[in-house]
């Protein structure tokens, strides 16, 4: 099992996010830190390769992750819509 690490910009996103969708995407993201093989097809691999960052897909918003295999740990970077997601991460 993984634990999750928020960074302070996912903390706000989350708060801004209304509370019906919070639940969603609480329940992904513990699903994510207890298999997160179970949700192999909503995970993609985004940015250039040294970044190591994922995306999550949780309906229309998107949670960008960094996985430390290593020391168990999912640090959770950015939450946001899908249009604007990429832009707040500084994706090309």
């Amino acid at each position: 099992m993984y634990k999750l690490k928020f960074l302070g910009k996912a903390l706000d996103d989350l708060k801004r996010i209304d509370r019906a969708q919070q639940k969603i995407i609480k329940a992904k993201l513990m699903m994510l830190a207890k298999n997160p093989e179970a949700l192999k097809n909503n995970i993609k691999r985004i940015g250039r390769a040294e970044d190591h960052l994922y995306r999550l897909r949780t309906g229309n918003y998107r949670v960008i992750f960094k996985k430390d295999k290593d020391q168990f740990v999912i640090i959770i970077v950015r939450i946001g819509h899908r249009k604007e997601i990429y832009v707040k991460v500084n994706m090309p």
